[in-house]
């Protein structure tokens, strides 16, 4: 029986981490898109492999994680705890990065020369911050699925792995087809949102996301057909 709960837990836990992860690959593939090519692959592991490190440290200092609920300000009448400024500063700079490569992905493509001055340090900062601000949920998650800690490190290897391959299919699609970046930007402005809302105590169901996601690949699926058929002709 208690192999059967501990595995049970472990495919859980690797689901919804991999699930969870889908924004943040997004994100991955996007921002080290802005490096030569033969960096990309490099960044992308260096700045997941230092998410992972982070990841496991907070699943080691439980006791500490489960105290960000506890209220350190108040804003406006609104008691914040650190896991809402968390949310709150990650949501935010999450806006503010998307909406910055939409800016520089209509000035490209109106023919301003494409601009590589990110460097490789900042891109790997980059996914190392995107990746505990979104690993603060799915560790909470973790701690309430499952109780043996090894268990919750392993599922969380499992998702990295995931994340390194999958970014690697999804930059590839991206070069394929540049004009799904833009799509792909507009869903992380909406997931910046969502939070910056949980932040400030207003939950959105996360079904109205994953609707608006999975719109975004029907659309996609449906532009794509349109196209092969009249190359084709």
């Amino acid at each position: 029986m208690f192999e059967t709960e501990v595995i049970a837990a472990f495919l859980s836990l690797c689901l919804l981490e991999i699930v969870l992860g889908i924004d943040n690959v997004l994100f991955i593939a996007i921002v080290a898109a802005r490096l030569p090519k033969e960096r990309r692959r490099t960044a992308r592991i260096i700045g997941l492999s230092i998410g992972l490190l982070l990841r496991i440290a907070l699943l080691f200092s439980i006791t500490w994680l489960l105290t960000l609920n506890q209220p350190v300000m108040t804003v406006l009448e609104l008691d914040l705890s650190w896991r809402d400024l968390i949310m709150i500063g990650g949501g935010g700079f999450l806006v503010i990065k998307a909406v910055h490569e939409i800016i520089r992905q209509v000035e490209e493509e109106s023919g301003v020369p494409e601009a590589r001055d990110t460097s490789f340090v900042s891109v790997i900062l980059q996914i190392a911050i995107i990746d505990v601000v979104f690993s603060i949920d799915s560790v909470l998650t973790a701690v309430g699925i499952a109780e043996e800690i090894w268990v919750m490190i392993a599922a969380i290897l499992v998702a990295i792995v995931v994340m390194i391959v999958a970014a690697e299919s999804v930059a590839g699609f991206l070069e394929r087809y540049p004009w799904m970046k833009m799509i792909g930007l507009a869903l992380l402005v909406l997931v910046g949102v969502v939070l910056i809302a949980d932040g400030f105590h207003h939950h959105v169901d996360r079904r109205y996301v994953y609707l608006a996601v999975v719109l975004a690949i029907v659309v996609s699926v449906v532009r794509l057909t349109l196209t092969k058929r009249r190359n084709r002709a």
